[in-house]
Order: C-alpha cells, then structure tokens, then sequence
C-alpha cells in the first residue's frame, strides 16, 4: 500500500459515508488542509492524524507479516 492507495481509499469511504471534506475534518479534529493532503497521496501525512481520521471513517488498519526477500 502506498500513500496515494491509503489516500484513495479515505476518499472513496468519504464518499460512500456522505461526508464531506469538512465534516470528515471536524470529525477527526484535523484541519480540512490535512484531509486535502492525506486524500492526494501526500507521504509526509502525519501517522497520528491519519490514523485519526481512519477512526472517524470507521475504518481500520490492519497488518500483515509479507515475505522479505533477504540477501
């Protein structure tokens, strides 16, 4: 996943709640600039806030352990 994926994602659930960019804002307690940001892909997104607005979505992040390649 790349920060334009997480960004894409955020949008789409955005929209599939009815929220606009503002309200997902006052939701998270973040500035609307951020949802602007995190919404585009930036990869400077802080992970607290990002992980704040995941909240307020109703959303999750999950991880999961992948093959690492070693030398």
């Amino acid at each position: 996943m790349t920060p334009k994926d997480l960004g894409t994602a955020i949008r789409a659930a955005r929209h599939q709640q009815g929220l606009r960019q503002d309200q997902l804002a006052a939701a998270a307690k973040v500035g609307v600039r951020f949802i602007v940001d995190l919404e585009a892909g930036k990869p400077t997104a802080q992970i607290g806030k990002a992980l704040a607005v995941l909240k307020a979505l109703g959303l999750e992040v999950i991880l999961e352990a992948t093959a690492i390649d070693q030398p």
